[in-house]
């Protein structure tokens, strides 16, 4: 068979990503703060955008702070008289890192600013919000600084590093003590392992425990502990109250942290009124004593939507225009520069920098259009919830979203990633609305998961002292409401929700029927 060279011409489509429609979908994912670290880039990188200052508006006035309903988030609570360490004491859980509080979110809730395009160029309304405070002073000096009289916040580590300058008698003594105090959590917790530091240091082991012996006398009371004891034990030395009675206390936390009275009395070899006065004394201990000193800031959560309720009874969705940059495409300046420009080179990467700016300003408003549609379906379809709570969240999927404003279910994931939404109920993320769906026990319709987490939450603070509520009860209970829940899963939403079994609760009630606060 003889082969012969032949020419032929053929039709296809093919889907190529684009380095601006990368950029495109990489925007819709950015969060307000990424966004705008993004345009800040942009800004020193292309010489035709600039930030439009001559038409920002004045900030609108702030509402007062709306607490978030959500109580998903949770962060490190420096206030130690909430007897919240005790949870710490079990074996699974390390004592350094989960001595945390859930907490409410306060975040500012910004009122609403109108979106708009300007109409002369390409341009986006908007602005980044600042944060800053204005301080009024009725001094007629320019020069006057009052922030000079304001004392600086000293942080746990400049406090420990200044008392073992004095304390460490020798160089070798403060070199060590310095990288130990670098390893000092915010907690004021080592989480080093001494045998490796001295293999790292080459130094001998002994000499670096001496070091620490010394360092663990430092203010506060109780820093460079390496477990919850030791921390508890170090300021019980502080105050010569540290007997061999409440160190077998500390030695058998997890027995406290399980309510099991029973062992605790026997392992530690007291009556009741010995033990209860124990407890009482190290609960008023701070498991926590680097708190007390400057820590890290953290950032307020800023909605990029608005949710509120008109006077018909509907729902007034606008975007907030502190989260929406304002750039503009400097034409004229393309203009007289293109004019002066003769080299081909030059005019290539002009003709560049205008295609790229017309598509990052083409780009922000899509994203923006696109985060107010989802957001508009997201309120259609959770209606309920909004007018009653979250008893009434409806099961919701990403698809569902998707198919209902014509869009593709991976746009609808990054548009609701790290975009919040601040309602008359608090501020949430978008994603916390999509909750999977739980079956109900007759021909109803399904039940979202986080309202049956809801529903097992406030059965299980409704309990009376003689009747805790097993995980079994309670899947007896949605079922004769209509939910057909597995037991496992009333486990996990309950573990979820933080609450101990019903064997712990059951402790709990009888430690405070002996007169014993439960944390």
């Amino acid at each position: 068979m003889a082969l012969s060279a032949k020419l032929e011409m053929r039709q296809g489509q093919q889907l190529v990503m684009t380095p601006q429609l990368q950029q495109a979908i990489k925007l819709l994912q950015l969060s307000n703060m990424e966004l705008s670290q993004f345009i800040d880039q942009e800004l020193e990188r292309n010489p035709l955008l600039e930030r439009d200052e001559a038409e920002s508006t004045p900030a609108p006035e702030r509402a007062e702070p709306t607490p978030d309903l959500a109580d998903t988030q949770s962060r490190p609570e420096a206030d130690a008289s909430e007897d919240n360490w005790l949870d710490l004491a079990k074996p699974a859980a390390d004592p350094a890192s989960a001595l945390d509080t859930d907490h409410e979110n306060i975040c500012p809730d910004t009122a609403p600013g109108d979106y708009a395009q300007e109409t002369g160029g390409a341009a986006l309304s908007g602005g980044i919000m600042a944060g800053a405070r204005e301080i009024g002073s009725s001094f007629a000096d320019d020069d006057y600084n009052l922030e000079a009289f304001v004392a600086e916040d000293v942080s746990l580590k400049d406090h420990l590093a200044r008392q073992a300058s004095l304390a460490l008698p020798n160089h070798i003594d403060q070199m060590i003590g310095q990288h130990l105090v670098d390893l000092v959590d915010d907690a004021g917790y080592l989480s080093a392992d001494v045998a490796l530091l001295a293999e790292r240091l080459g130094a001998d082991q002994k000499h670096i425990e001496q070091v620490l012996a010394t360092l663990q006398t430092f203010d506060p009371p109780g820093v460079f502990a390496r477990s919850l004891a030791e921390c508890l034990a170090l300021q019980l030395k502080d105050q010569n109250r540290y007997d061999p009675q409440i160190a077998a206390l500390l030695d058998n936390l997890h027995l406290l942290a399980a309510h099991n009275i029973a062992a605790l009395r026997k392992a530690v070899d007291c009556d009741m009124d010995e033990l209860s006065d124990m407890i009482a004394e190290i609960k008023q201990l701070n498991p926590k004593p680097g708190l007390a000193f400057g820590s890290v800031q953290l950032q307020p959560v800023v909605p990029d939507v608005s949710v509120r309720a008109a006077a018909d009874g509907s729902w007034l969705i606008e975007l907030n225009s502190d989260t929406l940059p304002r750039v503009l495409v400097n034409r004229s300046y393309f203009a007289r520069v293109s004019k002066t420009s003769t080299a081909a080179k030059d005019k290539g990467y002009l003709m560049e920098c205008l295609q790229t700016a017309n598509w990052l300003v083409k780009s922000l408003d899509q994203r923006a259009r696109t985060i107010l549609r989802v957001s508009e379906e997201i309120v259609r379809q959770q209606d309920a919830f909004f007018m009653h709570g979250v008893q009434y969240l409806r099961p919701l999927n990403l698809k569902t979203v998707a198919d209902a404003i014509s869009m593709h279910e991976s746009t609808v994931s990054r548009v609701t990633s790290n975009k919040y939404m601040t309602t008359p109920r608090g501020i949430f993320e978008l994603k916390y609305f999509f909750t999977s769906s739980i079956q109900s026990a007759g021909e109803g319709e399904a039940h979202s998961s986080e309202a049956v987490r809801h529903r097992i939450k406030q059965m299980i603070d409704a309990e009376g002292a003689r009747g805790v509520l097993s995980d079994d009860k309670i899947v007896e209970k949605l079922k004769t409401d209509g939910i057909e829940i597995a037991r496992r899963t009333v486990a996990k939403y309950r573990e979820a929700l933080r609450i101990p079994s019903s064997v712990q609760r059951r402790r709990e009630k009888k430690m405070t029927s002996h007169g014993m606060r439960v944390p």
